[in-house]
């Protein structure tokens, strides 16, 4: 049975690893949907589109949630958008290598919804550590081994 190939798409406004995420889908032959709102200017190249929204909130979100399909890979570091691909059967990575699964996304949304009270109520909380090179060495390495996985999965 011929399955189609995955496509690679990435929330784009706030995504770091964009040059990453071209190099290792152009080696595995695996399309790229980049989404933005319009306040982002995306430029597309070789193997990657670029789809831009409105800026109103959530656009971006709605757009990748509309149009992914079951076995797409979604890169993201929103655990609601994460939570919604998983639901829709998509692999979903942060921009840093982590895989979002059923396994670990409550808790995810759990600790997101304490630190917005902690916030609603004047107090203080860390943002994420800055990206390193470890990090983005870590999320291509992590891309690849996914798009390596599903490549000897098709060549069964």
């Amino acid at each position: 049975m011929q399955v189609s190939k995955p496509t690679i798409v990435v929330d784009g406004d706030a995504c770091p690893v964009k040059t990453e995420i071209a190099q290792v889908a152009r080696a595995y032959e695996t399309p790229v949907l980049m989404v933005s709102s319009y306040d982002h200017r995306l430029e597309a190249q070789p193997g990657v589109r670029v789809i831009q929204v409105d800026s109103s909130d959530q656009s971006v979100d709605l757009y990748i949630v509309n149009h992914i399909v079951k076995g797409d890979i979604v890169i993201t570091q929103d655990f609601g958008l994460a939570c919604i691909a998983i639901g829709k059967g998509a692999v979903v990575l942060s921009n840093r290598g982590e895989t979002y699964s059923d396994a670990n996304i409550d808790y995810l949304m759990e600790r997101r919804h304490e630190s917005a009270k902690k916030r609603r109520g004047g107090g203080k909380t860390k943002g994420p550590k800055a990206m390193t090179q470890d990090d983005r060495d870590r999320f291509q390495q992590k891309l690849t081994k996914v798009l390596r996985n599903l490549q000897e999965k098709e060549d069964i």
